[in-house]
């Protein structure tokens, strides 16, 4: 049976991304600096062979652990949840082929027809709620597994929902002080989780909880 899980990159204070990378000011990587924040923490996937090939950026990247794990957590993906946010930000700078090559179901209170892209990806804008967008993601997962992409209000609404059953998390050795925070509002007592694995990157450290 699919399983639900979170894969995300972390700063060490506890956000998932910086103040001021909204689509304001997404042509203007400068304000506040958002986009040498955003490239420090996603340094680790960025530099992978695996990335670069998925994305069509061309030969080059690094191999390795981190880059093996990378390729099998793409592999195990049978379709992604997300938030509208996320998404928006995403159109205005994927590739025309989008990098998951699943369904992907968009949170939104927008009304707005199915988007189908090169390589697999259609986005499926959904008004009735994370609950109904799980179960359209379980029936076409294809028995693999359901990522969470985020963004952090995404992951919140589904960790209260006490289904996330893995959370894979990069966590990068750098500070943003302000931005988006990935565990806040969420319910008491929160999910109970134990230590998977443990994988040490030059430019992240890859941790694995599962549900206990």
């Amino acid at each position: 049976m699919s399983k639900v899980f979170v894969n995300i990159a972390l700063s060490l204070d506890g956000f998932t991304s910086p103040e001021g990378m909204t689509l304001d000011h997404w042509s203007d990587p400068g304000y506040k600096n958002w986009g040498a924040k955003w490239g420090g923490l996603m340094r680790w996937l960025i530099n992978t062979q695996y990335f670069r090939e998925n994305l069509k950026f061309g030969p080059g990247g690094e191999t390795g652990p981190v880059n093996d794990l990378v390729r099998s957590t793409t592999e195990r993906i049978g379709a992604n949840i997300m938030g509208y946010r996320m998404f928006e930000q995403g159109e205005a700078s994927w590739p025309e082929e989008a990098p998951f090559h699943t369904p992907v179901y968009v949170l939104t209170h927008k009304q707005r027809e199915p988007w189908v892209r090169p390589g697999g990806t259609t986005f499926f804008f959904l008004n009735d709620g994370p609950e109904k967008a799980l179960a359209l993601a379980r029936e076409s997962a294809g028995g693999k597994d359901i990522r969470i992409s985020g963004g952090a209000n995404v992951i919140q609404q589904y960790l209260k929902m006490n289904v996330v059953e893995e959370l894979e998390i990069a966590l990068s050795p750098v500070f943003f002080g302000t931005g988006r925070r990935l565990f806040e509002n969420l319910n008491e007592p929160g999910p109970q989780f134990k230590i998977d694995s443990v994988l040490n990157g030059p430019a992240a450290t890859h941790l694995r909880y599962v549900r206990q």
